[in-house]
C-alpha cells in the first residue's frame, strides 16, 4: 500500500514522518500549491506526519487537465486520501481548501461510518451555507491579479512572482470559477469538530460569515479570531500551528 501512496501526484510529503501516530492533511487556497505549506509541515513534522494536496494545473502538475468544480476537486481528494486514513486525521484548508476539507470530510464520513476526523480547521473562509456574489473567474488577467493583491495584502510573500502568477494565470481562475460557484447541499455537516479561524479584517469573510460554520458540525465547533487580512495565518503561524499540535495530540484547546 506504500507504494501506492506515495505515487500519487495529488500529496506531496515534505517532510515524511512514518513514525507518526497523526496525519496532518493540508489544503491550499484558490491558486495556491502544496509548497504553501512547507513551512507548517517543516514545524509539526514531529507531532504528524504532514500530506500537503497538489492541484491539477500547478508547478510539476502544470500539464495536469484543470479541475473547475468543487465536488469533482473533493471526489479525486477523497479518492486519494483513502489510503492514508490508518492513522487519526487532522483537516487544515484555508481559503477555498477550508471548503474543500469541509467537502473531502463529509465524503470519507458517508464512506465510512467508522471516520471522524480528529479536527478540521477551517481558515480563511466563509461558511459553506453563505455566499456572495462574486465573479473573478470572469475577469481579465488583470482584474485576478488584482483581486489576489487585495488578498494577500502587503505580503508579497503570499502573492509571489508576478510573472510566475500570470503563468499559472488558467489555474488560478479555474479555482476561482470553482468556488465561486460552489453550493453545498441543504443542511450539509459533518460529524468531525470544526475549528474556525478567521482574519479580523478579511474583506471576503466577515465574523457573523465565519460564526456560521457552526451549523455545519454535529461535534465541537470553535472559532478563533486573528489580527488581519485573509492571509492573516502568515503573521500568526506560531499560535496557529500551537493550536494545530494540541489538536494532534488528542488535547483539547
Amino acid at each position: 500500500m506504500g507504494a501506492q501512496r506515495d505515487d500519487s501526484v495529488w500529496i506531496r510529503r515534505f517532510h515524511p514522518a512514518p513514525e507518526s501516530r497523526a496525519r496532518l492533511i493540508c489544503l491550499p487556497h484558490a491558486g495556491g500549491s502544496a509548497s504553501f505549506f512547507f513551512p507548517m509541515s517543516q514545524t509539526l513534522s514531529s507531532s504528524a506526519d504532514v500530506l500537503c494536496v497538489q492541484y491539477p494545473g500547478r508547478q510539476d502538475r502544470r500539464q495536469d487537465p484543470l479541475i473547475e468544480n468543487i465536488g469533482e476537486y473533493a471526489d479525486a481528494i477523497a479518492a486519494e486520501l483513502k489510503p492514508w486514513l490508518d492513522l487519526p486525521v487532522v483537516f487544515f484548508g484555508h481559503s477555498m481548501g477550508a471548503v474543500l476539507a469541509f467537502e473531502v470530510t463529509r465524503r470519507l464520513e458517508e464512506a465510512h461510518a467508522e471516520f471522524s476526523a480528529l479536527a478540521l480547521f477551517a481558515s480563511g473562509r466563509r461558511a459553506p451555507s453563505r455566499y456572495r456574489d462574486e465573479n473573478v473567474h470572469r475577469r481579465d488577467d488583470d482584474g485576478v491579479v488584482r483581486e489576489m493583491k487585495l488578498l494577500s495584502g502587503t505580503d508579497s510573500r503570499v502573492l509571489g512572482n508576478e510573472e510566475i502568477l500570470r503563468m499559472a494565470m488558467p489555474a488560478i481562475r479555474g479555482d476561482y470559477k470553482a468556488i465561486e460557484t460552489y453550493r453545498s447541499a441543504p443542511g450539509a455537516a459533518v460529524r468531525s469538530p470544526i475549528t474556525v479561524l478567521t482574519g479580523d479584517n478579511d474583506p471576503r469573510t466577515s465574523l457573523e460569515e465565519a460564526q456560521a460554520w457552526r451549523s455545519h458540525t454535529t461535534g465541537p465547533f470553535d472559532i478563533r479570531v486573528f489580527p488581519g487580512g485573509h492571509f492573516f495565518l502568515a503573521g500568526h503561524q506560531g499560535p496557529i500551528m500551537s493550536l494545530v499540535a494540541e489538536k494532534l495530540s488528542g488535547l483539547r484547546p
